[in-house]
């Protein structure tokens, strides 16, 4: 039994980095598309049908490339530097729920990576060491406009994690919870938190760009300042993870954006869709069924997100340094603290007032 349970576990998060490898590699296709569809232009469209095969061609030209170490770098750190930015971006997607739960022979499977009732807390975790991998590729290279991109990075991660940690507590004091899942589940029936957190939405929306280092937010590898930023002197495959992590942090923090403010895999009319599949299909058929189309639903609200990522890279110029630091310290810091203290006295006052109307 206990062996049946590792395997199935080892099956889902097997499946749920797989779903995060694909999903970051057809969005450097999706992010040409939108680009070209914006600048009235074809984006690519020569391999394979539609230019669907373009990230496979990508990565076998960084694979085949030369790999390339400068003479006075730190080897060992030149190396880690891109391995750490990959792992990290990819253990972050370990405590996402995807959907609910598929029932099979007497198992029943939470489509989720790893169960966790701190699962908030381990995202904000594995996120905040991402920074290092950049600014150990960034130092270790000698050189110093990679060095300038890494200490830009560090900055602008630490100033905005502060206001998205803030952002992050209404939530957190309106659930009652660090579970993502939990969280999820109290959003059933349409009780999304957007609806009572849009300014911590918008705050929260706001840092994942800085931490994901997208335009408008991309100082650290601002070409026209620093060459090309912390990755100046990487290539082939090492440059290929830098860009590829990016991909990925771009995907998790819009699959978090949907756990947190708009109800994960939870959809209008849930369960009337529930009731009629499992009266047609059978408990167990008609649950799993259930269970796909809240999965799809899901990953259709995480996508919208990347594509608005990429909307706003190809709309929004890049702010200056200064301009940043200041968004995020005098800006965004005051309202995420204003977001709480309008939380906290909602709960406070109205809540039980509105409880004792309703009784």
């Amino acid at each position: 039994m206990e062996l049946t349970e590792f395997v199935i576990k080892t099956i889902t998060i097997f499946v749920v980095f797989v779903l995060t490898l694909v999903i970051a590699m057809y969005s450097t296709w999706g992010e040409r598309k939108v680009a070209g569809f914006i600048q009235d232009r074809m984006g690519p469209n020569r391999a394979g049908p539609g230019g669907l095969l373009q990230p496979l061609a990508d990565a076998g030209k960084m694979f085949f490339k030369e790999d390339f170490i400068p003479a006075l770098a730190n080897k060992w750190l030149f190396i880690a530097g891109p391995s750490l930015a990959m792992l990290t971006a990819l253990l972050a997607s370990a405590v996402i729920p995807f959907g609910s739960t598929f029932k099979w022979d007497g198992h029943e499977v939470v489509l989720q990576g790893v169960e966790s009732n701190i699962g908030i807390l381990y995202v904000f975790g594995v996120v905040a060491l991402g920074v290092y991998g950049i600014m150990v590729g960034g130092w270790a290279s000698n050189n110093k406009f990679s060095l300038l991109g890494a200490i830009r990075a560090a900055s602008q991660n630490i100033s905005y994690e502060v206001a998205m940690g803030l952002s992050l507590i209404a939530i957190l004091m309106m659930s009652s919870s660090l579970s993502l899942g939990e969280i999820v589940s109290q959003q059933h029936g349409g009780n999304w938190n957007i609806f009572y957190q849009p300014l911590g939405f918008i705050i929260f929306i706001t840092c994942s760009f800085a931490e994901c280092n997208r335009v408008p937010f991309d100082l650290p590898e601002c070409e026209t300042e620093l060459v090309g930023g912390y990755h100046t002197e990487y290539g082939s495959m090492k440059l290929g993870f830098y860009l590829f992590a990016e991909y990925i942090n771009m995907f998790v923090s819009s699959a978090i954006i949907s756990v947190l403010y708009f109800g994960g895999y939870n959809y209008p009319g849930m369960d009337w869709v529930y009731n009629q599949l499992t009266a047609a299909l059978g408990s167990e058929t008609g649950h799993n069924v259930a269970t796909l189309i809240g999965t799809a639903v899901f990953f259709g609200k995480a996508l919208f997100f990347i594509f608005f990522y990429m909307w706003v890279r190809w709309t929004i110029p890049r702010f200056r340094y200064d301009q940043l630091m200041n968004l995020g310290w005098k800006k965004l810091i005051p309202l995420a603290i204003f977001n709480i203290i309008i939380t906290g006295a909602a709960t406070l006052f109205l809540k039980p007032l509105i409880t004792a109307w309703l009784n």
